[in-house]
């Protein structure tokens, strides 16, 4: 991989990503690709490093947002670690009894309950109910993986050293082998998008797709999105789309900035469509999905950027041209990866290009 330190300057840079809320159509395309690829084997059946959840919703784990953990007064703040069935999810169903019990007509497909209440939540268990009342019922869609923060406090509740955020390109990784599984990093992230795996017992994330990077490959979950709303690329990059929706128009922010972590994934606001009065006439100034509760999601700067995306788009109604809608519009697919858009079809499939191993040791 070319080398992504600043040419001038020598310093590190960082990889990022933008997602644009307004395309996102809870398809989970992005959720399975990465499932497929990253947490498919023993002690992964519960692990989602990238999951799409509703909003307004608990998410997963269940209440994920008043766990705590995070940064107060530049300090670690103590979080609460997630549970097993906080996280729900990993299933064994009843598909001996149901295909071949003769059972057919008479049961139907379920998860087998183990007694531990791991079958009373999962990834997006509360899907699509939102927020609201008829009708004025409103949500959208949030893709949650692992932030690269730029201050991973995962990394420093870990006393082995076992988390550690690597130079190159500011990817928070993991080394497998020297993780004892104490979970000090669970109860430290504030996003709670740290897993553990009770088979092996260590600690496993989001690894931004490092292996395909290298490649110069954009991670699973981007390029397999159907709706062109992700882009990846180095937040430092004046030219590049990130920097300059996050940076120059202001349009892209992080979840819950108050946490302190300064996370590197960002988030273009959802566009909300009129309330409606009760004879069912619009109501032009009051915005169905409430500003305060997107301020609680993204901070106050949200309404600056929620002005910014309307203004554009009454520029481009009124016969105008925006640079910004056009990036966000991403007419050519490939412009939302920055420098990683070669086709992982083409890569040399040799077995030694192929093996890969994810539990990645510090090099810096």
């Amino acid at each position: 991989m070319t080398s992504v330190l600043h040419p001038e300057t020598g310093e590190t840079q960082q990889v990022a990503m933008v997602f644009d809320l307004n395309k996102c159509m809870g398809c989970q395309t992005c959720s399975i690709a990465c499932k497929v690829l990253w947490t498919s084997e023993e002690g992964e059946g519960h692990q989602w490093w990238m999951t799409v959840n509703t909003q307004p919703g608990l998410g997963t784990p269940k209440g994920w947002e008043d766990m705590g953990g995070g940064l107060e007064d530049g300090k670690p703040r103590p979080g609460h670690q997630p549970r097993r069935e906080e996280f729900g999810g990993g299933w064994d169903f009843n598909y001996e009894e149901v295909f071949y019990g003769g059972k057919g007509n008479s049961t139907y497909l379920h998860p087998v309950d183990k007694g531990d209440g791991t079958t009373r939540w999962g990834m997006n268990w509360d899907e699509d109910q939102g927020g609201g009342e008829d009708p004025n019922a409103y949500y959208f869609y949030l893709p949650r993986l692992c932030n690269h923060c730029t201050r991973p406090v995962c990394a420093e509740a870990c006393p082995t050293g076992a988390m550690y955020k690597r130079r190159e390109d500011g990817i928070v990784l993991r080394n497998e082998e020297a993780c004892k599984g104490f979970r000090f990093c669970m109860e430290a992230c504030p996003y709670k998008k740290i897993y553990y795996n009770y088979a092996r017992h260590v600690a496993q994330h989001c690894i931004m797709c490092f292996p395909r990077l290298e490649e110069n490959v954009a991670p699973a979950c981007a390029r397999q999105c159907p709706g062109r709303l992700v882009f990846v690329g180095m937040l430092d990059d004046e030219e590049g789309p990130i920097h300059r929706l996050v940076n120059e128009w202001g349009v892209a922010m992080p979840l819950h900035p108050e946490f302190g972590t300064g996370p590197n994934i960002f988030y273009i606001p959802p566009l909300s469509p009129y309330r409606l009065n009760e004879d069912m006439s619009i109501d032009y100034e009051t915005p169905r999905i409430p500003p305060e509760y997107l301020e609680s999601l993204f901070g106050p700067k949200v309404h600056s950027a929620i002005d910014k995306l309307k203004s554009e788009l009454e520029t481009v109604r009124s016969g105008g041209t925006s640079e910004m809608l056009d990036t966000l519009i991403a007419y050519e697919w490939l412009s939302l990866f920055g420098p990683y858009t070669q086709d992982p079809a083409d890569l040399d499939r040799s077995p030694s290009k192929v093996s890969v191993d994810i539990s990645a040791k510090p090099t810096s």
